[in-house]
């Protein structure tokens, strides 16, 4: 989901918004949707109610082309119609709008799982994994899925989710054209082959763009394949072009609130500041579950992108103190999402008093949540969080000795995951401090074993080139975050900067 907030900071759990979606209600009849989803779903769904299999089914299919709402409330009715159908569960699971909701629907499907086929339980097996950021075994799960529904594209969709998380991109996209080798029609192997064209590497921005164009063919009154296309656009600087999409996107489905929120971020990059906070507001007025909270983040980004940091960490503690008057689904991973971009706002800019105080109040809502679901697994990924952002402030202070102490510490913490990536965070962090003390080549080594999708870390790993002496490389990275034209707030920080040093 791209409306998430993308965060300095590892990826974890606890800062999912969940129900962030792209999705809508309007769209293609039914009918006309059974060849490009319900027809290829070839694989098995355990139920003896048919009533529960019909809503599962029309689930998938608004699933499939981004009507998330009608999906949600369609599998919820499947449950509903049959309180011991696990598949179900799992995909309430994957339309919940609150950590607990999924995690009680999780639980369900586990509860449930005896009664259910191999291949579901191995669905199901999956996503408890992921949950405890176990991706090796995620990777064993859905390689055994594969190999037991070779006929299915949902099982190699599966594995290429987890072969993507692991940055597997060329075995993962080997899976997706299975996919489409298997289900031509198919309509979500061909968004995610363009998704991973358009923000995995090596990306490749014409080849998203015919795959999209062929979901606009496949299901061309469907707002997400007019969203999917503008992103297209918008990754090739076709800025109006990309507008255009949107717009269309919006007029197919106008109480979706997606499509305004995308031609926000567009208007933020071509400086059109007062439509872009317009776009803003229209998509909150229409938001649903969290999306109000979501999109009122990317509405403060609208001060960085103007050139004034400190009023958007205003406009996003003020969000945090909000929250709970907005009915939402899951305000504390909304708090804890706002709360980070702040602090990294007063981090980057050298507002360190502020964002200590940003960040002490985040840590109590990351041990809260810690506390509500009760688990190793996650209280680790919240404890490493935590510790991650308090390593950088102290690096980004001068405090090299105190934040080289805190890598090793957030080493240690993460050491007992299953997760090939584990250390990625650990890496960025040794090349801050390096960086910050002007150790350019050691900064270079450690920031190349970061995760270099993030544009803060790119951004990072080009001034450490650039010191030393490695121009011709860091140019090139300058000009990826230059033109990298998807919001988040390292980009709203980085981009008129790294413009400039781009030449």
């Amino acid at each position: 989901m791209r409306t998430i907030t993308c965060l300095l900071l590892p990826s974890m759990t606890a800062l999912l918004v969940l129900g962030c979606d792209r999705g809508g209600e309007a769209g293609t009849a039914q009918s006309a949707l059974d060849a490009v989803s319900t027809t290829v779903m070839v694989m098995p769904v355990t139920t003896a109610s048919d009533a529960a299999r019909n809503h599962f089914m029309q689930g998938q299919q608004a699933l499939d082309v981004g009507r998330f709402w009608e999906a949600k409330a369609h599998f919820q009715q499947a449950v509903e119609a049959d309180p011991t159908f696990a598949f179900g569960y799992l995909r309430a699971a994957n339309t919940a709008t609150s950590l607990d909701e999924f995690r009680t629907n999780l639980e369900l499907a586990e509860q449930h799982a005896a009664s259910a086929t191999e291949a579901e339980r191995l669905m199901i097996q999956i996503a408890r994994e992921g949950f405890d950021n176990d991706t090796e075994e995620q990777l064993t799960l859905a390689m055994q899925l594969a190999e037991m529904q070779p006929s299915s594209p949902r099982a190699w969709l599966t594995l290429a989710n987890v072969q993507s998380t692991l940055n597997h991109n060329a075995e993962a996209r080997a899976s997706m054209l299975k996919a489409v080798e298997l289900a031509p029609r198919m309509v979500t192997a061909h968004t995610a082959l363009g998704n991973s064209f358009l923000f995995l590497e090596p990306r490749d921005f014409a080849q998203a763009e015919t795959h999209f164009r062929h979901a606009v063919d496949i299901a061309p009154n469907e707002q997400q394949m007019h969203d999917f296309l503008g992103d297209a656009f918008r990754a090739q600087n076709k800025l109006e072009e990309s507008k255009a999409e949107y717009t269309r996107a919006h007029e197919l489905d106008p109480d979706n609130a997606s499509p305004l929120q995308q031609r926000g971020h567009v208007n933020s990059f071509l400086g059109n500041y007062a439509a872009a906070r317009a776009d803003y507001d229209s998509a909150m007025a229409r938001g649903k579950a969290n999306q109000r909270a979501s999109f009122a983040q990317w509405r403060a980004f609208v001060s960085v992108h103007e050139g004034n940091p400190r009023a958007a960490i205003d406009e996003l503690t003020q969000l945090v103190s909000e929250i709970d008057q907005m009915d939402i689904p899951e305000p504390t991973g909304l708090k804890i999402g706002a709360l980070s971009n702040a602090a990294i706002i007063a981090t980057h800019i050298g507002n360190y008093d502020r964002a200590r105080q940003l960040l002490d109040t985040r840590r109590g809502l990351m041990m809260q949540q810690a506390e509500t679901v009760a688990t190793a697994e996650f209280r680790r990924q919240q404890e490493a969080g935590v510790i991650y952002m308090d390593a950088w402030l102290a690096a980004k202070r001068g405090n090299y000795d105190r934040a080289r102490q805190l890598a090793r510490t957030y080493r240690t913490t993460v050491e007992p995951e299953k997760n090939p990536r584990k250390m990625e965070p650990f890496h960025e962090l040794m090349g801050f401090i390096d960086l910050y003390q002007g150790n350019h080549e050691a900064a270079a080594g450690h920031l190349r074993e970061g995760n270099l999708d993030n544009m803060y870390i790119r951004y990072s790993l080009a001034q450490a080139l650039e010191g030393a002496g490695q121009t011709e490389e860091a140019r090139k990275l300058y000009r990826d975050v230059a033109t990298n034209n998807f919001n988040s707030i390292n980009v709203a920080l980085l981009r008129k900067d790294a413009t400039q040093k781009a030449g």
